[in-house]
């Protein structure tokens, strides 16, 4: 457990937490903002910083609402680097370019990691990440650099850095290139869940009073003439439920836009003439299996080919690799591209042994996350991008937080309304929020998950990730959680049997304002982040109990299906990943793999169709004791079966070989079990008539 020596001048007994034993529902929330006469405060946007602005308001004693208009957390602030940190790249910027802006902006940024790491402690935790040397110049320039990165941290810095030998680098990091390396120095920043983090500070605004809903809309903004001025000045929103499709208005003295990069949509309902401030940019990541980096130690390469830097961390017993940087348009569901996923594997190639073969195939999923980085409205030359974020108020009131980092989302948050406390003539408290502890956060300790073990008799991988995820409510999340009718363990049914998620998380969910499957594969869980066909495996029995817990159709079950299947094909890789076996692939093999592989699938078609069936294949898995439920087999087959008849050609299979061979294609069911059938046969050898009990 980490912590940190921030002094805060007050105790969280002070503040009120009205709803401190359970959360309103979502159609509670709704009808706190239909029907209140009007809130000091509307935030528009449910990202880490529209939520920090909601919690920050609502702790200074103001009547806050926030509305979101899709789920918390399901643009940019669930698709990041998963980093706390204060930016290594953006302090050898300060120090080459004597930019003391930039020096400010990652002093800010440490300080707030160390109130991150404070206040969730069961969503966050220091990781050492290294920063493997290739040449003898390097070691003291990336030494000083790094070292200097520590003493801007001062008290709180998380753990000193250290310079390692090649011998011990590649001791705690064996997959790592060992030609040329001079040795390596480890530094320490945070890493954290970001959706659930997000979701954590959404949730403590609600149980402090705060009307948050989520898939609400703003369809326009109201304005009213101020008597005084004359001038017009906004003076709320007109929502829609997204869900039911009811318009209702929300009143308020001070609205603010704190939607990413949607920033410019909202600006423009302002003053249609009012210039885009926001230019997007697309950073794509890729998450690949657990053995690809150590469970506790990072990768920094800080000059890729192109001059960005890539981070390679373990995140959720899995390796995260990015991130990219390329000019977008502004979208809600962005795609990752093929050619940046391919940057990104070349780079991982560069850093690691050549014997670990970095396979395309191994991209369990892949996303991109739009960063909003902006101009300066206030600023002579509109063109220059602000490195770090701006406040804006325009003519008509309307207050604008844009840009910044996920790290320094608090004070962003503080800027923003001492901003608008000023603009608008508020009557408030003080800032409250440095030391406020997240929801989950009380009761947390690290050793909570032996509790869970002992008390519920959830296995222990189970009970360390609803510890790591829920903090100390995870016993809420175990006292759901159904019997297996099991020796072992007593409760908690897996949604999918090689990840810790369990059925009752999903019915917690929706205490969390999940409202679609969507949210509960991508934010309440992290599945569709993690491995795209999990996810799409979990999705049925997702949908079938929330479908229960919220009374769906049979409509609205299939559409729910449909829709988080398309999210997973498009915005979560799942698409890139099915397009490297298709009916156009080439066949890449010499002739002796040709003839080896025609041998080994004519063990199954027996009869020369130049073809298999289910019906082949079980077969001979029948001949080697092998059983599998016929269900599964048509989907091990279908995976391979690119014209869908229902049967395999051997066209078909020697594509599925070749993409395997070229690394396109990992962990197919089928070429796995062919093989493993082939090896057993040729073990038995041929049956003799004497063997087989005689016969005529």
């Amino acid at each position: 457990m980490f912590t940190n020596t921030l002094t805060f001048n007050f105790t969280e007994a002070e503040l009120k937490v009205p709803f401190s034993d359970e959360l309103p529902s979502r159609h509670a929330q709704l009808t706190a903002l239909k029907d209140a006469e009007e809130f000091d405060v509307l935030v528009v946007g449910g990202g880490a910083t529209g939520a920090g602005c909601a919690l920050d308001a609502v702790t200074r004693n103001l009547k806050t609402a926030l509305v979101e208009r899709s789920d918390f957390s399901s643009g940019t602030s669930s698709r990041s680097t998963k980093l706390i940190h204060g930016g290594v790249r953006y302090l050898q910027k300060a120090i080459m370019q004597l930019d003391y802006e930039q020096y400010m902006m990652v002093k800010e940024a440490l300080h707030e990691r160390a109130n991150l790491l404070e206040i969730a402690p069961h969503l966050s935790a220091p990781l050492p990440i290294m920063l493997p040397v290739y040449k003898w110049w390097q070691l003291p320039y990336y030494w000083a650099g790094i070292k200097m990165y520590d003493l801007v941290a001062g008290i709180q810095c998380l753990k000193s850095s250290y310079v390692l030998s090649k011998t011990k680098a590649l001791e705690l990091f064996p997959m790592l290139k060992k030609d040329k390396l001079v040795g390596a120095i480890v530094y320490y920043d945070g890493q954290h869940n970001d959706a659930r983090m997000n979701l954590a500070i959404a949730l403590t605004a609600a149980r402090h009073g705060a009307a948050v809903a989520n898939y609400t809309e703003v369809v326009h903004l109201l304005k009213t003439n101020d008597p005084q001025t004359g001038k017009e000045k906004v003076c709320g929103a007109r929502c829609r439920d997204v869900i039911t499709g009811q318009e209702f208005d929300v009143k308020a003295k001070c609205v603010i836009n704190a939607t990413g990069p949607f920033t410019d949509g909202l600006r423009k309902m302002d003053n249609q003439e009012t210039k885009n401030i926001c230019q997007p940019s697309a950073g794509v990541h890729i998450v690949i299996p657990g053995y690809y980096s150590p469970d506790n130690m990072g990768l920094l390469d800080p000059a890729t080919s192109d001059g960005r830097v890539i981070f390679f961390l373990p995140w959720e017993k899995m390796t995260i690799a990015g991130t990219t940087d390329t000019p977008t348009n502004v979208t809600a569901h962005p795609i990752p591209g093929e050619d940046d996923i391919n940057f990104i594997l070349r780079e991982v190639r560069n850093y690691l042994s050549p014997d670990v073969e970095v396979r395309r195939g191994d991209v369990l999923a892949a996303w991109s996350g739009i960063r909003p980085l902006v101009t300066d409205p206030n600023s002579k030359d509109t063109q220059s991008i602000c490195r770090n974020h701006i406040v804006s108020i325009s003519n008509s009131g309307l207050v604008t937080i844009a840009g910044g980092k996920w790290t320094t989302y608090r004070s962003m948050a503080e800027e923003t309304l001492d901003a608008a406390i000023k603009a608008h003539g508020l009557s408030a408290e003080p800032c409250r929020t440095a030391g406020l502890m997240l929801e989950g956060a009380k009761g947390w300790t690290p050793t909570l998950y032996i509790r869970l073990v002992q008390d519920y008799g959830l296995e222990n991988e189970v009970a360390q990730h609803l510890a790591s995820t829920y903090g100390g409510k995870a016993f809420d999340v175990a006292k759901m959680a159904q019997v297996t009718g099991k020796r072992w363990p007593i409760v908690g049914k897996r949604l999918v049997s090689e990840f810790p998620y369990i059925e009752s998380e999903v019915q917690y969910a929706i205490k969390e304002y999940a409202c679609t499957a969507i949210d509960v594969i991508a934010r309440r869980t992290r599945l569709g982040f993690l491995n795209v066909q999990a996810a799409d495996e979990a999705l049925p029995r997702i949908v079938q109990i929330m479908g229960k817990e919220l009374d769906w159709s049979q409509e609205r079950k299939t559409a729910e299906l449909e829709a988080a299947r398309k999210f997973l094909y498009h915005e979560m890789g799942y698409r890139a990943r099915s397009e490297q076996l298709t009916k156009t692939s080439e066949i890449n093999l010499d002739y002796q793999e040709v003839v080896r592989y025609k041998k080994r699938f004519h063990k199954f078609d027996k009869e020369s169709k130049g073809f298999i069936t289910t019906v082949d294949v079980q077969q001979v898995l029948e001949s080697i004791n092998v059983h599998i439920d016929e269900n599964a087999l048509h989907e091990i087959l279908n995976e391979v079966d690119l014209n869908k008849n229902g049967q395999v050609e051997i066209d078909e299979f020697l594509q599925l070989m070749s993409a395997v061979k070229k690394g396109q294609v990992s962990d197919n069911r089928l070429a796995i079990l062919m093989k493993t059938a082939e090896e057993t046969l040729d073990m038995r050898g041929p049956v003799t008539v004497d063997r087989s009990g005689g016969g005529v």
